[in-house]
């Protein structure tokens, strides 16, 4: 399979997962507490990895000895914080107002990257993020874009845009991991995520919002803890190793369309027109900004 076409199919999977973890996060509410919900997927995911991920963490050992802050790090920024920030955010704010503000990473994406490290990007790559905003829009508002003109912003907004910032951080940052296997890094980036979610955990029980999981939460819990903390992880590591953060993280727009489709799929909900309309917004738009990207030529000019 050609490294482009490999790279978009692993970069959609990875996003209906995500997709998946936003309704879920939805869907936990009253039945498992943000931060108890961020512990233990960390729990479950940590479980699985100490299994199969053994021989390559022993293999790596000299590596991760030599960068074990960093790869913490990881756990703690791209994971716990995110998740922590995410599933906090729907406690308060609206979903039109979560699905917006995560547009907002493929921007956030760029700009650090320019900022930081001058990477070359388009114009044609500029107008393919704002038709896949537009595509967002689109469906966060239901197909009536003058809903977004009552937006107020919330305690649950201003989470959702540490959210934003945090994940676009670890995506930029994902270009200094150290060449160990994917297994060792997924493995030491989630023990990061779960030694940095105890101090919330004791938090959110001291301040008495602690919420032990019913059975729904204990499903949420097992979902959270393996597709979107694991099989999620590690595919879009992959992706941005073959296309890089900045055509990796426009991808991050199709996390709506899919949250949307699992929404009528798991809720109910009737398809609408402007769900299709929004589709091919945002499918359209990573198209023009692939066909428009810098070519290595241009990147190494830049650089």
């Amino acid at each position: 399979m050609p490294i482009n076409l490999q790279a978009y199919v692993i970069l959609c999977i990875t996003t209906l997962i995500w997709g998946g973890n936003s309704v879920a996060g939805k869907m936990a509410v009253g039945h498992v507490s943000p931060m108890m919900l961020t512990s233990l997927r960390w729990v479950v995911a940590c479980t699985v990895l100490l299994i199969f991920a053994a021989p390559q963490v022993r293999r790596d050992l000299p590596a991760i000895r030599r960068n074990w802050l960093l790869l913490l790090g990881y756990g703690t920024v791209g994971f716990t914080a995110f998740n922590a920030f995410l599933y906090s955010a729907l406690q308060y704010t609206s979903a039109i107002n979560a699905v917006i503000e995560q547009a907002g990473i493929p921007m956030v994406i760029f700009v650090l990257n320019y900022l930081l490290f001058r990477t070359a990007f388009s114009m044609a790559q500029i107008a393919g993020f704002t038709l896949t905003l537009f595509g967002v829009a689109l469906t966060a508002s239901h197909g009536d874009l003058s809903t977004l003109l009552s937006l107020q912003l919330n305690q649950g907004d201003a989470l959702m845009m540490a959210a934003v910032l945090v994940y676009a951080g670890y995506t930029v940052a994902l270009r200094w991991k150290p060449n160990i296997h994917w297994k060792s890094l997924i493995a030491i980036s989630a023990l990061g995520a779960l030694l940095s979610s105890i101090p919330l955990i004791v938090w959110e029980f001291s301040t008495g919002r602690l919420l032990l999981p019913d059975a729904q939460g204990w499903a949420i819990v097992a979902y959270a803890g393996l597709l979107p903390s694991l099989v999620s992880q590690i595919l879009y590591v992959r992706g941005v190793e073959l296309i890089g953060p900045n055509r990796a993280g426009l991808f991050i727009n199709t996390i709506p369309i899919f949250g949307t489709l699992l929404s009528i799929a798991l809720i109910g909900e009737a398809l609408q027109t402007f769900h299709v309309v929004a589709m091919v917004l945002v499918l359209g738009g990573i198209a023009v900004a692939e066909r428009g990207r810098p070519r290595p030529q241009q990147e190494a000019e830049a650089s």
